[in-house]
């Protein structure tokens, strides 16, 4: 945690103004630096039918929310631990994005750093459909030691770091179990090369303001490395062990969702219990999922598989080199393929693959039109490209006028990157 308990402030007031919560964050009545309970103050019926006249004009088929940027905490911290400062006024040339990286083997300070300053906005969006929708705690719990018990123990930490002056939280408990939490959905385009140095190479497009913007690095196990982009706290986006396997997700392209666990703790728990794509797939088979999506496989053999998952069906897998935003090559939603340009998108990549277009050319082309967007007031810009490669233990973040390369033991690290326009 940071040696300044000033910090503490920043953090608190960060996340309770923009997770619109009613706090102003320039009032002098700032929280005091033990913390203590968050205050979850009402979102007002006005916001909450402006934000779903708003979310109505975006076309993509996810679920409204009642805090004002959707459904995430976001990256634009401000202390000087974190290297929080906010957007400030994005120009038209750029926006700003800021990201942390840091490597913690079991939960603690840094995660509790994380989990202090993205709460309010989490709790927001957990609680957005009120609290009757959300499992209660000993549902949640069962669920998760049913079908993922490996992720127990580090479960139950995290609950404990959820203490921040005044006993655990069991709000965030029911939500860091990640079952039955409200739906969402991204965009993001993705594609396995093989060869002998095989790579998978994903584009994660969002909303800038939903994006934790957190690189972590953990040994939750005790026996597992894994790196990658960190969800939901402690779920991932894309991330890689340090057996060579290497995950990805994008939006499968169907609205709504089921009982089942978010994808990012899927990701999670795959990259925690299984060391090759076989043994992810079987995982895989029996997890529900709370969602349609396709996940990309790769391991340090330059093995892999492309799968599609969705709540109360069966996994499809194939060997589909390339997946955008819908089920594998099938549209089922045209409307939402349209609004994402996911067919052009997956269709541009394949035909890369087929005309054997260098690898190289395949990378930088997740830079540029029509892989990269800039759709950011829509919440569908690239906020990054991340090339995995499992042989070299190795993951680096791409923009069009920066890299950024992390292993597993690297130091902590803050990057700050413009996102042209």
């Amino acid at each position: 945690m940071p040696a300044d308990p000033g910090d503490w402030r920043a953090w608190i007031a960060y996340g309770l103004s923009w997770a619109g919560l009613g706090w102003d964050a320039s009032s002098p009545d700032v929280p005091d630096a033990t913390c203590g309970p968050v205050p979850a103050y009402p979102v007002g019926p006005d916001r909450l039918a402006a934000l779903a006249e708003v979310e109505q004009e975006r076309v993509v088929e996810i679920a409204t929310s009642s805090a004002p940027w959707g459904h995430r905490a976001t990256s634009n911290w401000e202390t000087s631990d974190w290297g929080i400062s906010g957007w400030g006024a994005p120009t038209a040339a750029a926006r700003r994005l800021e990201l942390h990286a840091y490597t913690e083997a079991a939960p603690g300070a840094r995660w509790q750093g994380l989990f202090a300053a993205t709460w309010p906005a989490y709790r927001s969006w957990y609680l957005s459909e009120g609290a009757a929708a959300r499992p209660d705690l000993d549902e949640a719990a069962a669920a998760l030691a049913r079908h993922m018990p490996e992720l127990v123990p580090t479960w139950e930490r995290l609950v404990e770091l959820t203490d921040l002056g005044d006993g655990v939280d069991e709000t965030a408990a029911r939500l860091l179990t990640m079952w039955r939490v409200p739906v969402f959905a991204a965009g993001c385009s993705q594609v396995v090369l093989d060869g002998p140095d095989p790579a998978l190479i994903r584009n994660y497009d969002y909303d800038p303001q939903l994006f934790e913007g957190v690189i972590a690095s953990t040994n939750y196990s005790g026996a597992r490395r894994v790196i990658g982009t960190s969800d939901l706290l402690w779920g991932l986006l894309d991330g890689m062990n340090d057996a060579g396997l290497c995950l990805s997700l994008t939006y499968g392209g169907r609205p709504g969702g089921a009982d089942g666990f978010a994808i990012p703790l899927a990701l999670r728990y795959v990259l925690e219990t299984c060391t090759d794509v076989d043994s992810a797939v079987a995982t895989l088979r029996r997890l529900p999922v709370a969602q349609a999506y396709n996940l990309a496989i790769l391991d340090a053999s330059g093995a892999h598989a492309t799968v599609f998952v969705a709540p109360g069906e069966p996994l499809r897998v194939s060997d589909l080199r390339a997946t955008t935003n819908h089920r594998l090559e099938t549209v089922e939603h045209p409307a939402t393929a349209r609004s994402l340009r996911s067919v052009p998108r997956q269709q541009h990549l394949l035909e890369a693959l087929e005309q054997g277009t260098p690898r190289a050319e395949i990378l930088d082309s997740f830079t540029r039109s029509p892989l990269r967007s800039v759709d950011y007031d829509a919440g569908f810009g690239t906020l990054y490209t991340a090339q995995y490669r499992p042989q070299a233990g190795e993951v680096t973040y791409r923009w069009p006028d920066a890299t950024w390369t992390r292993a597993f033991d690297d130091a902590d690290e803050r990057r700050v990157v413009s996102l042209p326009v």
